[in-house]
């Protein structure tokens, strides 16, 4: 168990207790704390609320945007793979996979549709052939009006993906009040965590490759178990993360190594001059949805959803991530909710997101048990 944390029973209503909580489920928690079940969503992705306090999530493999609070009713429908949600003010931003648009939010409505970026590779993509590992994509707004969005990469070493147009792995730009978006960071494999801190700048937390080789060249499984972590990084206009060329390796500020099956000789990145990542977490952990906030018993910081790794010869376990915000920057990772894991590797839930409420609660995505969870103190 994590340190700090106590084991819970999941708190489930009858009526949403359905597999997997057709049977008692237990989560570490922060001590005092309690989880429970407050919606079923099949294949509920990433959260947001609006301004008028009402809880949003994204249903991709539908089309559509839910509203899960107050009451259960479909926002928008008929979109493709809608991702990433962000609001500026009464303006909702939503990434779908071939385009973000954005709509006048009011009452529970979303209208007056219009996009901001088109023309977005997905599948469909004439080029790509319908092979796109990292279709979905994510949206955050600036302070200043304007607006990121990720574009993953095609595959897992897909090199070509820096010299498309638009480039792949990369956050992009649209400057306020509209405009051709720009690459903004580069070398970014699939930045699905994009989120504003509170100094306003922007962060990503960064799905790294798959089955990378050693110093020597060689895939070996105790290798590829722990190596590349997966970074967390302040972005900035330029920044580059150094995919495929460069990955991360090594305790945190994180440098970076060269790539022994893209970059061998250096001559495509020079890994020793990027800037260090501020933070990582161990490979193969797959974060999706990242947000800041201020927790109640924890302080400022960013709280992010731990998929679990697919890869990893013992599997890498789900998990909702805390770092705390200090002087600017992000401190080490800590397990904020765990248990999704059993001792054999089966899961019996994958969070995707976690955002804070106007209550104060951590509300949690979790597309493997289609649920949203509410992650609260004892009062």
């Amino acid at each position: 168990m994590p340190a700090g944390l106590s084991t819970v029973a999941v708190e489930v209503p009858d009526v949403l207790a359905q597999s997997p909580f057709d049977r008692p489920r237990h989560a570490q928690v922060p001590p005092g704390w309690t989880l429970t079940v407050l919606a079923r969503v099949p294949g509920a992705r990433m959260a947001a609320w609006t301004p008028d306090g009402r809880l949003l999530v994204s249903v991709p493999g539908t089309g559509q945007v839910v509203q899960v609070l107050p009451t259960r009713q479909v926002v928008l429908a008929g979109l493709d793979q809608p991702h990433g949600m962000a609001f500026a003010g009464s303006t909702l931003y939503v990434a779908e996979s071939d385009q973000i648009d954005a709509y006048d939010y009011a009452d529970g409505h979303a209208v007056n549709p219009r996009t901001i970026a088109a023309d977005l590779p997905d599948a469909k993509s004439p080029d790509l052939h319908g092979a796109y590992a990292h279709a979905l994509k994510s949206v955050a707004v600036g302070r200043d009006g304007a607006v990121y969005f990720s574009i993953g990469s095609t595959g897992n070493i897909s090199a070509e993906d820096r010299t498309a147009s638009p480039p792949r792995a990369t956050i992009m730009r649209v400057p306020p009040g509209g405009g051709p978006a720009q690459p903004f960071a580069t070398g970014v494999r699939n930045g699905t965590g994009l989120a504003l801190a509170p100094d306003g700048s922007l962060w990503t937390a960064v799905n790294n490759r798959d089955n990378v080789a050693d110093p020597g060249g060689k895939v070996d499984q105790d290798y590829v178990n722990d190596h590349p972590p997966e970074s967390v990084a302040k972005l900035w206009p330029g920044r580059e993360l150094g995919w495929p060329y460069c990955n991360p390796d090594g305790p945190a500020p994180v440098g970076f190594i060269r790539d022994m099956q893209t970059n061998a000789d250096g001559s495509k990145l020079d890994c020793a001059a990027l800037p260090p990542l501020e933070q990582a977490m161990p490979a193969h952990s797959a974060p999706l949805g990242m947000s800041f906030t201020d927790l109640a018993r924890f302080g400022p910081g960013a709280v992010v959803g731990v998929h679990g790794s697919w890869n990893r010869a013992s599997a890498q376990a789900p998990e909702v991530s805390f770092f705390g915000w200090h002087d600017g920057t992000l401190g080490p990772q800590q397990t904020l909710v765990g248990g999704f894991q059993d001792d054999d590797g089966s899961r019996w839930g994958r969070p995707v997101a976690a955002v804070t409420g106007p209550d104060g609660a951590v509300y949690i995505t979790d597309d493997a048990a289609g649920a949203v969870y509410r992650l609260t103190p004892k009062t």
